[in-house]
This record gives C-alpha cells, structure tokens and sequence, in this order.
C-alpha cells in the first residue's frame, strides 16, 4: 500500500486544532476546583513530586481568564518558556502553510541547559 505525502501543514494545523479544542474545554473547566475530568500528572502520581511542567494547566486556565499573577504562581517557568513555544508553533505552521516543512534543531549546549533548567526547576519547587 502507498502512503500519500501528507502537506506540510497538516501536522501544525492539527496541533493547533488541538490547542483550540483543549483550550476550549479548559476554559470552562477550573483545574482549581476538584473532580474534573483533566489528565493527572503521571510524574507526580508515581513519586508525589512536581514534575516542571505540574501547574500548567491551572496556569494556562489563568492565563486564558486574565490573571496573570495566579499564573505566575501556578508555574513561573512554563509561563516564560510559553512565548517562545508559541513562536517554535507559529514558525511552524507559517511554512508549513508556505508549503514548507520545518524541522526546528537543538545543539548539544541547547538541549543541556534546557535539560539543566528543568531538573533545577524540579529541585526548587520541591524543596522551596
């Protein structure tokens, strides 16, 4: 069986289609209140830790209702890492739209600090 070429925009549009739909049903959903039906950390059930990323979801239900200091406090690095992962997505799906496919590349040096930055964040929201 022969695959067809997919477009080079269909993986980002598909990943904001996804966005949207998430957004959607969080911004009617409080992750601050118990009993809703949103994923539960995988890190944090297995080791009672916060994972980095743990808080995201409060933090983007903030974001998406205009409080931005409770967002600050649900997860301080995902909220400055957030501009550039938009920008790694618009980029994407800008030349994919161009008809372009774009393969985004770390260094060596990239991929440490990013792997340096997430553990000591790990470390200090844990022990703080």
């Amino acid at each position: 069986m022969r695959r067809l070429p997919r477009h080079p925009a269909a993986a980002p549009l598909a990943v904001l289609c996804a966005g949207v739909a998430g957004a959607g049903y969080l911004y009617a959903t409080d992750p601050h209140e118990p009993g809703h039906l949103l994923p539960r950390c995988p890190f944090r059930y297995v080791t009672g830790l916060l994972c980095p990323a743990c808080g995201g979801t409060r933090m983007v239900y903030d974001l998406m209702h205009g409080n931005v200091a409770q967002a600050w406090l649900d997860n301080r690095m995902l909220l400055l890492a957030s501009p550039f992962a938009l920008a790694l997505l618009g980029k994407w799906t800008v030349e994919g739209l161009r008809g372009r496919r774009w393969h985004p590349r770390l260094g060596r040096r990239a991929q440490a600090l990013v792997l340096l930055v997430a553990v000591a964040w790990t470390v200090v929201r844990n022990v703080v």
